[in-house]
């Protein structure tokens, strides 16, 4: 009786064998591939096609671009926070020394605080009583603001407007319709009017209305309204150092996506302003 051959038993393992190399060899390419180095990639598509341009497509200003990508600013170098914070600086004397020289500290009033520039400006500056219509000596006014706030642009984070109103009854609330109307279209006309001077990226620019609901003075007397009857902005600049990111960093961050770039007390319908 013949004996059977052995050896033959161990041909599956040459096959398991080739096969788990294969695996190993495809799982390294896949992780190589997560990790592509931005420069080299660049070099690569560039040796297939010398002509290839890496640059961005979006153009600056008002042409679509979401965030300035080189950090404001010139010649595409970021800026250090110790630029960004005297710029801010500048600009606080810049306003003030606007101020003084206009002889309207009655008028604007400027303040600063940690890395921000907070500047008021009360009823008569921009708007008539329960109007939204700027005046024409408002626009003076914001010509010259505008342009000085333009020069720090390159620091500046997000600028805020915000728009406010009087309490017309001090019996009675405004009409919340009116009343929220009125501070929204006063703090968006002064934004638009700076947003069409290019001073600075329009996605940096908000502007906000809070009605009657965050008075600095008495709504009982025609001084204390005068007062609540108000525009301001806030001005801030880069922070370099935050892991949040900026201010359009932090937009997209919250609503979950990625950067297509990298006390009311009634009802009443009192006169408002």
């Amino acid at each position: 009786m013949k004996k059977r051959k052995s050896g033959g038993g161990a041909n599956w393992m040459d096959t398991y064998g080739d096969m788990v190399t294969l695996l190993l060899c495809f799982f390294v390419l896949l992780y190589s591939m997560s990790t592509i180095d931005q420069q080299k990639w660049v070099q690569l598509v560039q040796s297939f096609n010398p002509d290839a341009s890496h640059e961005p497509t979006e153009m600056k200003g008002n042409d679509g671009q979401l965030a300035d990508p080189t950090g404001g600013a010139e010649g595409g170098n970021p800026q250090t926070q110790e630029e960004i914070d005297v710029s801010i600086e500048q600009l606080y004397l810049d306003l003030k020394t606007y101020v003084a020289q206009q002889g309207a500290a009655e008028n604007i009033s400027v303040t600063k605080g940690d890395g921000y520039v907070f500047i008021s400006f009360n009823d008569a500056v921009f708007f008539d009583g329960d109007s939204y219509v700027l005046r024409s000596d408002g626009k003076e006014v914001l010509n010259d603001v505008g342009t000085i706030i333009g020069k720090a642009s390159s620091a500046i984070d997000e600028l805020r407007v915000l728009g406010h109103t009087a309490q017309g009854d001090p019996t009675k609330p405004n009409n919340p319709t009116v009343d929220r109307f009125l501070s929204s279209d006063r703090a968006t006309v002064v934004l638009v009017y700076l947003q069409e001077m290019n001073i600075l990226d329009p996605a940096r620019m908000i502007s906000m209305g809070y009605g009657q609901f965050r008075p600095v003075a008495d709504n009982d007397t025609s001084e204390g309204r005068a007062k609540n009857r108000r525009v301001e902005m806030i001005v801030t600049g880069r922070d370099v150092t935050s892991t949040l990111g900026d201010g359009i960093e932090q937009y997209y961050t919250e609503r979950g996506t990625e950067s297509p770039v990298s006390t009311q007390t009634g009802t009443g319908g009192a006169v408002v302003g």
